[in-house]
């Protein structure tokens, strides 16, 4: 696999849009032209260069490509927005949407990411190490379908309405989420360490399991009996976890919640 590596220069104080930076647009141009792709930032307009020193060698094809950027962008927006192939590793945190739209490929954050990533995933895999802000892999505003596919892995915790939407895919937070956890939620699978309280509201589908304990549980939840080393959209779990059914404040709710007892 072929390397891209972009170390960052000074960043404005405000978010620097960089949509660009994505296997899918860097494949098939030279550092040069890679150079010369468009940022935004404020009302202006400038070139990936101008941030960013960009060495290596490109590919021809998305996924034979991974792009590193070598240290912290927290002003740095909409990393690997629509990527569909090959692999991004950013070295240090980020700032808001990493992997929005995302279809395939795989970005590893080794710091924290700002709110809204994964938002409205499709496929391919976000892992970051550190922890995320609020509606980690949610939908855009305004939109009822959130993410539909993929993976979403966050080694820390998460903020408020994690999942919200979520309509497909699978989400794991090893630490603590804030709440709403899972809103609206229809399909997929979602797993958290622990939760304050709201999991699930409204949620119609899918399947949401909590490791280490939910602080308030809503009243739409029906208790449906306790399960050992269940196996739950495809994942298996050790220990005992009560199983309930909800949010029974919607319609046909077919959601499912397991707390690890």
């Amino acid at each position: 696999m072929r390397e891209v590596v972009l170390t960052p220069k000074e960043q404005p104080p405000y978010g620097l849009i960089a949509e660009c930076i994505s296997c899918d647009v860097f494949a098939g141009r030279s550092i040069e032209e890679i150079e010369a792709l468009p940022v935004y930032y404020g009302n202006r307009q400038g070139k990936l260069g101008d941030f960013f020193d960009v060495a290596g060698e490109p590919a021809d094809k998305a996924g034979e490509l991974r792009i590193i950027i070598e240290g912290d962008v927290t002003k740095t927006r909409w990393i690997g927005r629509d990527m569909s192939a090959g692999e991004i590793v950013i070295k240090g945190s980020a700032d808001m949407y990493v992997g929005a739209w995302m279809s395939g490929g795989r970005i590893v954050v080794e710091g924290d990411v700002g709110t809204f990533s994964g938002m409205q995933m499709r496929g391919g895999e976000l892992h970051v190490k550190g922890s995320a802000g609020d509606y980690l892999g949610c939908s855009y505003r305004g939109e009822w379908r959130g993410m539909s596919g993929g993976r979403i892995v966050v080694e820390g915790n998460a903020g408020a309405e994690v999942g919200q939407n979520l309509n497909g895919g699978r989400i794991f937070v090893r630490g603590s989420v804030d709440t709403f956890a899972g809103v609206r939620m229809k399909k997929g699978l979602l797993v958290v360490g622990s939760a304050i309280d709201r999991v699930g509201a409204q949620m119609t589908g899918g399947a949401i399991v909590v490791l280490n304990g939910v602080q308030r549980l809503l009243p739409g939840f029906d208790p449906a009996g306790d399960v050992e080393n269940p196996e739950i959209e495809g994942e298996s779990f050790e220990g005992v976890f009560r199983k309930y059914t909800g949010d029974h404040a919607e319609r046909n709710a077919r959601g499912v919640l397991y707390i690890k007892v």
